[in-house]
């Protein structure tokens, strides 16, 4: 899980790694945006990022907030962070903490606590979440369907990946959510990952992008070279990315 979790703290590979998903995704839509049409943002103050990374949920928000915090574990992605927050909030900080742990506010501070492709990493953080949310406040959760890996699983058995993304996933969010939250909507995001045979390169950057993740089940070099030469016998190649958003309140 370590290395897994260590593969997020490069920025730089992370906004190229997004800028190619976003080129190959058949929906045209950023997540963001169907997220940011879901929040009543006037009724926004006070934001907390958990797993902010360097500010991925950030960059698409607008307006004036009083307060927001980013937790994240790799202290490399500070700078980035503070400087997408810190001209939309008048106080922005940067925690360096690995989750689950306590965190130092007040209960009922949060008008929103995120967790943005995260969660699956801590869900044991969520009676934090919930001791840290007001009353009227929403928890917003993003993240993965296990349907993500149906291409993969025809060639190769991704056992311990499929156990990090079921920590908390589309599929069993509302159920683990309902513990600790009572009114839970949920939002669905489809879309797929397509690359054409011209595209290889593209491909084997996404692949080794996901090193980390499939390392513990198979090497990624030998999962590149299957994976290129389907591309050549199709011509086409698709991929699952189907999301689900998850609002939750007390």
């Amino acid at each position: 899980m370590k290395n897994i979790i260590k593969s997020y703290a490069d920025f730089d590979i992370h906004r190229k790694i997004g800028a190619l998903i976003k080129k190959h995704s058949e929906n045209s839509q950023d997540i963001r945006d169907v997220v940011n049409s879901a929040i009543n943002w006037p009724h926004i103050h006070t934001i907390l990022d958990l797993g902010c990374g360097y500010g991925w949920f950030e960059e698409r928000l607008e307006g004036k907030f009083d307060y927001i915090m980013g937790i994240d574990c790799h202290p490399s992605n500070e700078q980035a962070f503070l400087s997408i927050t810190m001209p939309l909030a008048r106080t922005s900080v940067f925690v360096t903490r690995y989750l689950p742990s306590p965190i130092d506010v007040p209960a009922d501070f949060f008008d929103l606590v995120a967790s943005a492709y995260s969660l699956y990493f801590f869900p044991e953080v969520l009676p934090v979440v919930k001791r840290v949310l007001k009353p009227e406040g929403i928890f917003l959760v993003i993240t993965h369907s296990e349907a993500m890996l149906e291409e993969g699983e025809m060639f190769f058995q991704f056992d311990n990946l499929r156990k990090v993304i079921q920590n908390f996933s589309a599929e069993n969010g509302v159920e683990i959510l309902s513990t600790y939250f009572t009114d839970i909507t949920i939002i669905d995001y489809y879309n797929n990952i397509i690359f054409n045979k011209e595209e290889k390169e593209d491909l084997e950057q996404y692949i080794d992008f996901k090193k980390e993740f499939i390392a513990k089940d198979v090497d990624h070099e030998v999962v590149k070279t299957t994976m290129l030469c389907e591309l050549d016998r199709r011509g086409i190649l698709r991929f699952n990315k189907n999301d689900r958003i998850f609002l939750a309140s007390k």
